[in-house]
């Protein structure tokens, strides 16, 4: 008789202790909640970028809550399927004509939700590094919110196109990174449709294919080829958005000039010390500019070819070494190389011609840098004795203080264009396009003279820069200086044929020089060169009616409202021909609307009162 086999007791699983880091449930070892961590990290995020809640509108901003897309009743349909917009960013746009409906000219509004998308990204980041198992990533996400550089983006309502595709960036990697693990289709099909949300947000998360890919690789180790197979549906919208993107940019922007007259290596070159610069400010976020200093970079010399000779070599080295110390190190440099290529210097963009680098670029990329240093920072210090911990720990508190501070700080230099500008030009003095925007907020201030002598010195820096020869007239204009303001409109012409403002501006100066059929023949060619120019029809109908054409000037007129109905001007020119006409309640109707745009239009109250009192 066989006797029953002697078998081992079953061997009991030692429970492992998780850290908040990995598991979504598990209490820190302070017995916080994940949700009372989510918490502090919202309730930092909005201290910190406080001063920006009481900024202003600065550099490009205005562009945004003037723009009549986002005035129109049907600008959503236009931002979604023509080619009105600047650039093909339709669900950004869509959220700011939204805002506008909100806030209005009120800029407090915008940056709340500038703010609010920054922490929810804050705690999107902290879920991804967490999924991943990557250590310390609660406190890496803390440094992600706090970092100074990062003001470049959540001050400037403008990039919330930036916090706003980080937004479905990083959920459609959390959604990607569910798929992987389960292999259910419906999180898969969920990543590719937050992946599309993200690209109509703003293209520069083109990347996200290769970053699925490595985030896969970071946790097997190997990819598949139904790793790679995965991802193609992925590449495919990448390159359709890339190519509208480039379309838009030509189309708006560079409209087939190129910003840069340069050779493929010298765009090689510029793309290390590019990488080495937003490394190097990611350490030490010390001295941020709203615009940098051009590079000359002598592709002659070797020493020119030093920082991608680095990079590459690092690239050798970690990738030699991934299987052992190098794979963390490998990951995070690919991962951050690879969010800063669309912004490297390979693709042209209308902001090079101020610029190769800004700090709101590497938004996305930033956490590659963080990450890292923060899991270096922490195992050192938890190697040390306890006095040395303390000390370590102490350090710590010290560097998260000092970029609290910092971002503090640099969110209230956001504040007011002025303030922008002015801290531009004390790192950057020979910023031409820093000097030409701090004229405008000087102009309007109604600080004139300091304004025209910054005007002056963007043309110095650069003498066939158009805009500031148009602003310089502007300027001169509203200072009685007419003829002077004629020279430099007509300047402005002459270096750029195609810009409308300044043959209005010049028209407008004819007009007032009383030289009305040539101001009406600038007005008419701003309009063929931008048939939706609001103000240029205002001011053609003003022409007309100096020249008798009373009815092809309320025509002009109504075509300005049919584009901007929250023209105050139109409606007062519409009231005034109205009323000698005859038809004194329509043109009272106007006047009211004049008034209501423009509360302080004392043309328009006294033309209403007239009426009024007659009646």
């Amino acid at each position: 008789m066989i006797g029953r086999m002697a078998l081992p007791p079953p061997i009991n699983d030692t429970p492992q202790p998780r850290s908040v880091e990995s598991s979504p449930t598990s209490k820190s070892s302070f017995g916080y909640q994940p949700w009372h961590l989510a918490l502090i990290l919202v309730i930092v995020t909005f201290v910190v970028y406080f001063p920006a809640l009481r900024g202003g509108f600065v550099f490009d901003d205005e562009l945004i809550i003037k723009n009549p897309l986002v005035h129109a009743s049907d600008g959503l349909h236009r931002f979604w399927f023509t080619k009105e917009a600047p650039d093909y960013y339709p669900l950004t746009w869509s959220l700011w004509w939204a805002e506008w409906r909100l806030w209005g000219t009120s800029a407090p509004g915008y940056h709340l939700v500038n703010v609010l998308l920054h922490a929810v990204n804050v705690i999107l980041i902290w879920t991804i590094l967490r999924r991943l198992k990557i250590p310390c990533a609660w406190l890496a996400a803390l440094v992600f919110a706090i970092h100074p550089v990062n003001a470049a983006t959540v001050a400037w309502i403008s990039e919330q196109k930036n916090t706003l595709s980080m937004l479905f960036y990083a959920t459609a990697i959390l959604l990607y990174l569910r798929f992987d693990e389960t292999n259910n289709g419906r999180w898969y099909g969920l990543s590719l449709i937050a992946f599309l949300l993200a690209l109509f947000s703003k293209t520069a998360v083109v990347m996200l294919p290769f970053v699925l890919l490595a985030c896969v690789w970071w946790r097997r180790g190997r990819l598949r080829s139904k790793d790679l197979v995965s991802t193609v549906p992925f590449f495919v919208l990448s390159l359709v958005s890339g190519l509208v993107t480039i379309y838009f940019q030509n189309e708006h922007y560079l409209k087939a000039h190129p910003v840069r007259d340069v050779s493929l290596p010298f765009r090689f070159a510029a793309a290390g010390w590019a990488s080495w610069f937003y490394l190097y400010k990611a350490l030490l976020p010390f001295n941020l500019s709203a615009i940098y200093p051009q590079w000359n970079i002598d592709i002659s010399r070797w020493v020119s070819w030093l920082p991608d000779a680095l990079l590459v070599g690092c690239f050798v080295l970690l990738g030699w070494k991934r299987k052992t110390w190098g794979r963390p190190l490998f990951f995070a440099l690919g991962y951050f190389v690879v969010m800063l290529f669309p912004v490297l210097g390979f693709f042209d963009q209308s902001f090079y011609q101020y610029s190769l680098v800004s700090d709101h670029w590497q938004y996305y990329a930033i956490i590659g840098v963080i990450a890292p240093v923060v899991v270096a920072a922490t195992t050192i210090g938890r190697r040390m004795n306890p006095s040395g911990r303390w000390v370590g720990e102490v350090a710590g508190l010290a560097v998260l203080l000092v970029l609290g501070v910092s971002t503090w700080t640099r969110a209230g230099v956001y504040a007011t264009g002025e303030t922008l500008w002015r801290n531009t030009l004390a790192k950057n003095p020979n910023a031409w396009m820093a000097h030409n925007n701090l004229g405008l907020a000087l102009q309007n201030s109604g600080n004139l003279p300091e304004a025209i002598d910054h005007y002056e010195q963007a043309l110095r820096f650069k003498p066939n820069f158009a805009e500031a020869q148009n602003n310089l007239g502007s300027a001169l204009q509203q200072s009685g200086r007419l003829e002077e303001a004629r020279e430099h409109y007509e300047q402005a012409v002459r270096l750029a044929p195609d810009y409308a403002h300044a043959y209005n501006n010049l028209g407008v100066v004819l007009f007032r020089l009383d030289k009305i059929p040539e101001a009406k023949a600038q007005y008419e060619e701003a309009l063929r060169l931008e048939p939706d120019y609001a103000n240029a029809h205002v001011n053609l109908g003003l022409a007309l009616a100096r020249l008798g054409r009373v009815p092809d000037a309320m025509e002009q007129w109504e075509r300005a409202l049919q584009i901007n109905p929250n023209s105050a001007d139109a409606h007062y020119f519409m009231g005034l021909a109205l009323e000698k006409a005859g038809k004194s309640q329509e043109a009272i109707d106007h006047y009211k609307q004049a008034l209501r745009l423009a509360p302080n239009f004392a043309e328009a109250a006294t033309a209403l009162a007239r009426l009024h009192a007659g009646q």
